[in-house]
């Protein structure tokens, strides 16, 4: 149904599920959900401070996170799209997301272990102050528009990452696609290894520190500046 659960505060969810309906879960607080299964759309929109653990949230689960903060998710699967819109203070642990569409738009402080995101485009756009250690991404377009990011022992295989990105350090990472870093400023990559053609065009203080390119990389460094 509609809103089942409009307005709760301190509600612990344990194998419940929600299914058919919009906004199970809105204008809450204190809320924790362990090994639930989410099928209905925007089931969390302007929660604050909620705990997410074991779940699974299907394909009609679209746009479940929205306009909320302080959130920590860990092993859980999400298979609907449009994840995470206009959040701060979100913290994930070993999670995987099988739609990555438009997924963390506009999200500020975030820290992130071991994520996994597939097909979908345009993730983490507009981000700021983003952390990540452990990433695997084939989404298309990720990255864009983002401000003070840090990555570590990502595989990112994409198209157009990082474009027009601002205060940005990667470590040991494996990057392939192509128009990586355009028009961004002050990108830092260290230990890494790049894959593909015209990468790095138009970059304002790059950093390469131990970097390597595979032979076939081609039109680099257009209009750029690097150290």
């Amino acid at each position: 149904g509609e809103r089942p659960l409009l307005e709760s505060h301190g509600l612990r969810l344990v194998n419940a599920r929600i299914g058919e309906g919009e906004s199970a879960i809105k204008h809450c607080s204190d809320i924790e959900a362990e090994d639930c299964y989410f099928d209905g759309r925007y089931p969390f929109w302007h929660v604050s401070n909620f705990r997410i653990h074991y779940c699974h949230f299907a394909v009609g689960a679209r746009s479940a996170l929205w306009y909320s903060d302080h959130l920590t998710m860990t092993d859980t699967v999400i298979d609907g799209p449009k994840m995470f819109r206009e959040m701060s203070d979100i913290r994930i642990r070993h999670v995987r997301i099988n739609d990555a569409d438009e997924i963390f738009w506009r999200c500020r402080n975030l820290d992130i272990r071991d994520l996994e995101i597939h097909d979908g485009t345009y993730p983490f756009m507009f981000c700021e102050n983003l952390r990540i250690d452990g990433l695997k991404s084939d989404s298309k377009y990720v990255f864009q528009y983002c401000r003070n990011v840090e990555i570590h022992n990502a595989r990112i295989v994409t198209k157009d990452s990082f474009w027009e990105c601002e205060d940005v350090t990667i470590y040991d990472s494996y990057l392939n696609g192509e128009y990586l870093a355009w028009h961004s400023n002050n990108v830092r990559l260290v230990n890494c290894h790049l894959a593909g053609e015209q990468l790095l065009c138009y970059a304002n203080n790059l950093k390469l520190e131990n970097c390597t390119f595979d032979a076939d990389c081609d039109r680099l460094f257009e209009y750029f500046s690097v150290d």
